[in-house]
């Protein structure tokens, strides 16, 4: 092995050590450090004979455990600034600088803020914390104040470690904001009202930020109630808050969210563009380019560019990764090495890891590397002279192709329409919207604005035609397949005449046609997600999907729908419901439910809502009222609904809660009792039936409140086990401590969604359930144990 290529895979053993790190439960005790000597003393072995492989062996797991080295002692650092458990939910005095742009909403504001006192004694705070400041919603609440980049605030606020909902196929929250550095989130009191220390603390990042406010400000004004003013503002300063949710859908369906941010894409043709122009126009002056060399001016001119662009995205990590391949691409140019294509990727890629340790946690960081990498192989294994066009359509084929079986894995579909798209969309958002847009952003050229938003529209036409054409949505793929489809598609893409290129695309099949596992005949899967405070229960049969409940609306943008249960559903390869149980009108069971509804078939909808409420009207011809007495047998499992009486609905003012939709269902192997919000008084109802009430498995009634889980109910259901659906430090105090208690005296096992993520019980006939709980089967060393609050 030549020492380049020794070096390449040094870069890659390192990267593979950080890698690991990141999978562990805990970090590494330092004791396996004394390992290191013995592996460098490879060295000294003969560089001939049979003693290569030992010395190259030695060689890369010396890189490995630097790997790990590295990113244990990264994690330690960033471990040791933490909220402590006995400051969690505690009121505390602290004053400190707004870091970041504040994100508004009807509810308030949200942003970063770093913390340079702490007033309360004894208290602790981690210096990098988010917060977010409500709105007052009753009288004689003191007004929320509004809050700038840059001022010095002292306020009371109320802290509690990062916690994210923890589920299969879904983005973990948590580890994005480990990786961000975010320690610690909480809310900011009225009562002391909030003091405005400094309007303005100067420094560099902070001028740099209020010069992205007063630019989204600008669009602002010139752009009211526009719909695509909001793509505009994260285009030119990274703030994507203000683009809704069916944008995002749109611009996902066809395939080009990756455009719309300051991505490394948009980064790496603006420098380009700057260096060319430059190289142009200093060869034009030859007293320049006799003072200054022109490829080095425009090296300049492209790694300033890149700089300031990356600067108006706030210097986010993903900006930060492209910063650091074109500063060492434009490295090699200032000094006139000539250095090969992978070298520069190789380089670029440590640097990475070396400064973010956590980016090899992010989509991004292996949608980026690997495509540029598909880029250099496709184009080094051209034979001959090729046509412009013929080279750029053999780039586009080879990012497809080879990025295919990455985005199944990481998404679990694929846009059919996304190559064409990306055809239109990547000339038209890189080389027309987003410059005319930032040339718009200068005071005076406001009218460019305009341009570039007429250009978005156009786009955007054209986008909505294209996603009219069918999604390619599977089951998720297992790591091994998507690494044997990534060699096929290498395979694949060898040059012409190379043996056998058609076995790569064999070797692609596997992830383009994964089969998801589904329950044998008489077998119910049972998974109750975790989508914080709220419900919502797949129940699989053989041939069957029944989704009971859809969570709740977090925001105008944002609902667990779109968020957690439907990445959940294309990873488990569902594609169609057959029923969908919307149990009771509250945000926190059918605040999901509109999502749902349009990007997934459903044959019926069960609930006690009327034909005319919103969400059921669109979809009256699958209506089925949910009243006592209705059952159906599928696959050899028996479904029951044993409440509300039709009576219930005689009177209108009755609560939602007790007009909650209760569904029971039997299998061979096991049985489970789906209990909506129904409290005291309807639990008596049931009771009076009692037969129809013993269940293995059991959703505890309305979160685990005091108002439900009466002894008597407890008893008549006799469960094994039973699972409280209850968000993190919740507002209501769920599970009530008296109810856990109830449950304990009676020998209960108790799983909850805030400990234990994802809780997936598995019955099948003539064999004992499997239970797998999700956050702990899939447990990192910097996650939030919630048991300890």
């Amino acid at each position: 092995m030549t020492q380049t290529l020794s070096w390449r895979a040094a870069i890659v053993a390192f990267v593979v050590g950080v890698m690991g790190v990141q999978q562990l439960a805990q970090l590494p005790q330092p004791y396996w450090l004394w390992g290191m000597p013995l592996l460098a003393s490879v060295w000294a072995l003969p560089r001939q004979g049979g003693w290569r492989v030992a010395r190259l062996t030695g060689f890369l797991l010396c890189w490995i455990a630097l790997g790990v080295a590295w990113a244990t002692w990264r994690a330690d650092l960033r471990l040791a600034d933490n909220l402590p458990a006995t400051w969690a939910g505690v009121p505390v005095m602290v004053s400190g600088v707004v870091s970041d742009l504040p994100v508004r909403t009807d509810r308030g504001q949200h942003f970063e803020f770093n913390v340079d006192r702490v007033l309360t004694p004894g208290a602790q705070v981690p210096s990098s914390i988010q917060l977010s400041l409500y709105s007052a919603h009753s009288a004689g609440a003191p007004a929320a104040p509004p809050v700038q980049v840059g001022q010095c605030w002292q306020w009371m606020v109320r802290l509690n470690r990062p916690h994210a909902s923890q589920n299969p196929h879904v983005m973990d929250m948590e580890s994005v904001r480990f990786a961000n550095d975010v320690r610690a989130m909480g809310v900011v009191g009225t009562r002391p009202q909030p003091q405005l220390l400094a309007a303005w603390v100067n420094s560099p990042m902070n001028r740099i930020n209020l010069m992205r406010e007063d630019i989204a400000q600008r669009i602002d004004r010139a752009l009211p109630n526009q719909p695509y003013a909001g793509v505009l503002k994260a285009l030119t300063v990274g703030d994507q808050s203000a683009i809704p949710a069916a944008q995002w859908q749109l611009f996902q369906r066809t395939g080009i969210v990756h455009l719309i941010s300051i991505s490394g894409s948009h980064i790496t043709m603006l420098a380009g563009l700057a260096y060319f122009v430059c190289f142009w126009s200093w060869r034009r002056i030859p007293r320049l380019s006799l003072w200054l060399p022109a490829q080095r001016a425009a090296t300049l001119a492209g790694a300033l560019t890149a700089l300031a662009y990356v600067a108006l995205a706030g210097f986010g990590i993903p900006a930060q990764r492209t910063l650091l391949m074109l500063a060492v691409a434009a490295w090699a140019l200032w000094t006139g090495r000539t250095l090969a294509p992978t070298r520069v990727l190789a380089a670029a890629l440590f640097a990475v890891v070396l400064l973010d340790p956590w980016a090899v946690l992010s989509p991004g960081f292996w949608l980026s590397f690997g495509a540029v990498g598909l880029l250099m192989f496709s184009a080094g294994a051209r034979v001959g002279e090729v046509h412009w066009l013929q080279a750029w359509w053999r780039s586009q084929w080879a990012v497809t192709m080879g990025m295919a079986p990455v985005l199944l894995l990481l998404f679990g579909q694929l846009s059919t329409v996304s190559p064409l798209a990306n055809v239109v969309a990547i000339p038209a958002i890189e080389f027309v919207i987003t410059p005319v847009a930032l040339l718009g952003s200068i005071p005076g050229l406001g009218i460019l604005l305009h341009v570039a938003h007429a250009g978005m529209s156009a786009l955007v036409w054209l986008l909505q035609i294209l996603a009219t054409w069918p999604l390619w949505q599977q089951a998720e793929p297992s790591p091994f397949v998507v690494g044997l489809a990534m060699l096929g598609a290498l395979w694949w893409l060898l040059p012409r005449g190379f043996p056998a290129r058609w076995l790569g695309a064999f070797c692609l099949l596997p992830a383009l046609l994964v089969q998801a596992p589904v329950p044998a005949t008489g077998a119910m899967w049972v998974e109750t997600l975790d989508i914080g405070q709220g419900l919502a229960v797949l129940v699989r049969t053989a041939h069957h999907n029944y989704l009971f409940d859809t969570g709740p609306r977090y925001g105008p943008n944002s609902d667990s729908g779109g968020r957690i249960i439907l990445p959940y559903l294309r990873g488990e390869g569902v594609t169609q419901l057959d029923t969908l149980v919307l149990s009771h009108d509250d945000n926190d069971h059918t605040g999901g439910a509109g999502s749902i509804l349009a990007a997934m078939p459903v044959d019926k909808i069960l609930t006690p809502l009327p034909t005319d409420h919103v969400l059921i009207k669109p979809y009256v011809q699958h209506y089925l009222r949910c009243e006592t007495g209705l059952s159906w047998a599928v696959d050899g499992v028996n479904f029951h609904v044993l409440h509300p009486d039709v009576s219930s609905y005689a009177d209108p003012t009755l609560k939602d809660n007790h007009r909650g939709c209760v569904l029971k269902v039997d299998s061979p192997g096991g049985s489970v009792l789906l209990t909506a919000d129904i409290e005291a008084p309807d639990e008596a109802y049931l009771l009076q039936h009692p037969a129809d009430l013993p269940s293995d498995l059991l959703l505890a009634p309305h979160h685990g409140s005091h108002t439900s889980s009466t002894p008597a109910f407890i008893t008549a259901v006799h469960p094994k086990w039973v699972i409280f659906t209850v968000g993190a430090h919740n507002r209501f105090g769920h599970p009530h401590g008296d109810v856990v208690a109830r449950y304990a005296n009676q020998g209960i096992a108790m799983w909850r969604s805030d400990w234990n993520g994802e809780v997936s019980f598995h019955f099948t006939p003539k064999q004992a359930p499997t239970m797998l709980a999700w956050r702990q089967a899939h447990q990192r060393y910097w996650m939030d144990g919630a048991s300890e609050e």
